[in-house]
C-alpha cells in the first residue's frame, strides 16, 4: 500500500472511530444520562418523545443547535471561540491509541501512554481559557478551580498508570493489554486472567477515584458546582458553543473510562464476545460509575477537594508506586 492509500485508510478510520464515539456520547449523555439518574434516584425520565424516550437526543440537539449564540461584552473573542474546541479534540485525540479490540486501534506508538495523558491534559488549558475569555467573575473562578482540581489529581493519575507500567514493562497499550492475556489463578475450574484490577485492586480503585476528580463527576464536581458558581467556566456559553462544551464532558468520562479497560480490565479481552464488544462494555461500565457517584455522592468543598488532592491521593499513589515496585523487583 503506497503512502497515498495509507493515509486516505488512515483518515477513513478516524472518521469512523470519530463518528461511533459521537455517537456514542450523543446517545449516553442525552438520553443514558437521564434514564440512568432516573433509575438511581427512583424517579421516571424521559419517556414520551418516541420509543423509550429516544427521540429526546433529536430534540435536544435541534433545542439547542437553533438558539441564540449569545457573546458576553468583554469577552476575549478569539480565546472564547477556541476554549471549546480544544476540549473536545484533546479527547478525541487521546482515543487515537486505545486498542478497541478486533483490530480497531488508528496507532501504536511505543509511548502510547504518555500521549494518551499528554494529550487529554490539554483540556486544562481549554477550561482556563474558557473561564477568563467569558469576562464573567464566576466563570474565571471555576476556571480556576478547574485547573487547581485538574494539576491535584493529573499527578496521582500518572503516578498510578506507572505502577502498571513497571508491572507490564512497556507504555505501548496492546502491550499493557497483551501482558493481562495470561492466568493469574485457577479457581475450581475458572481461569482468573491477570487483569491488573486484580492484581493490584489498591491502584485500581485509587485510579478510579482520581479519574472521577479529572472528568468532573461527584464528588469532585466542584468546577461547575450549580449552587455555588452558577455554572462554572460554562456559564457564559450558548447554542453550538455549550454543545461543544457538554460533548468534551462526555467524551472525556468515555476517555476516562477506555484508559481504565485499558490498563485495568484487560482492554478487549473476554470470553465469547467479539473484543470490541467487551471493550464497550468495560467502558460503558466506567460510564454508568461516574453517573452513579453523580446521582448518590455529595460534594466537597473546594478546599476538601485540594487537600484530598495533595495530601491524601498524592501520598497514596507515591505509596503505591513504591510498593508496587519492591514487590516487581523482589519477584524478578
Amino acid at each position: 500500500m503506497g503512502a497515498l492509500e495509507t493515509f486516505l485508510v488512515s483518515i477513513l478510520a478516524a472518521a469512523l472511530v470519530g463518528t461511533f464515539l459521537l455517537t456514542l456520547v450523543a446517545v449516553s449523555g442525552i438520553w443514558g444520562k437521564r434514564k440512568i439518574t432516573a433509575a438511581f434516584t427512583d424517579r421516571i425520565a424521559v419517556n414520551r418523545i418516541g420509543p423509550f424516550g429516544l427521540l429526546i437526543i433529536v430534540a435536544d440537539a435541534v433545542r439547542l443547535l437553533s438558539k441564540e449564540l449569545i457573546i458576553p461584552d468583554g469577552a476575549d473573542r478569539p480565546a472564547y471561540d477556541i476554549a471549546p474546541i480544544i476540549m473536545v479534540a484533546s479527547a478525541l485525540l487521546g482515543f487515537a491509541v486505545i486498542p478497541m479490540g478486533s483490530g480497531v486501534q488508528l496507532a501504536d506508538p511505543e509511548a502510547g501512554l504518555v500521549y494518551v495523558f499528554a494529550v487529554s491534559s490539554v483540556a486544562s488549558v481549554g477550561l482556563v481559557t474558557a473561564g477568563y475569555a467569558s469576562n464573567n467573575k464566576f466563570s474565571f473562578l471555576g476556571g480556576l478551580r478547574a485547573v487547581a482540581q485538574n494539576i491535584a489529581y493529573e499527578i496521582p493519575l500518572v503516578l498510578t498508570a506507572a505502577s502498571v507500567v513497571i508491572f507490564a514493562g512497556t507504555l505501548q497499550m496492546s502491550e499493557i493489554v497483551a501482558a493481562q492475556t495470561e492466568t493469574l489463578v485457577t479457581l475450581g475450574g475458572l481461569d482468573i486472567p491477570t487483569w491488573y484490577a486484580f492484581v493490584n485492586p489498591f491502584a485500581f480503585v485509587l485510579f478510579m477515584a482520581a479519574n472521577l476528580a479529572e472528568v468532573g463527576r461527584n464528588p469532585f464536581d466542584v468546577p461547575e458546582a450549580p449552587t455555588e458558581i452558577v455554572a462554572g467556566w460554562q456559564t457564559e456559553y450558548s447554542s453550538v458553543y455549550f454543545v461543544l462544551c457538554y460533548l468534551s464532558e462526555f467524551i472525556h468520562i468515555f476517555l476516562g473510562g477506555a484508559i481504565v479497560a485499558t490498563l485495568f480490565l484487560g482492554g478487549p479481552a473476554g470470553p465469547v464476545l467479539p473484543g470490541f464488544v467487551w471493550f464497550l462494555i468495560k467502558m460503558l461500565a466506567v460510564y454508568i460509575f461516574t453517573q452513579w457517584a453523580r446521582s448518590a455522592v455529595p460534594r466537597v468543598r473546594i478546599d476538601q477537594l485540594i487537600e484530598i488532592g495533595w495530601k491524601g491521593m498524592l501520598v497514596l499513589s507515591f505509596a503505591n508506586l513504591l510498593l508496587t515496585a519492591i514487590i516487581v523487583g523482589v519477584i524478578a
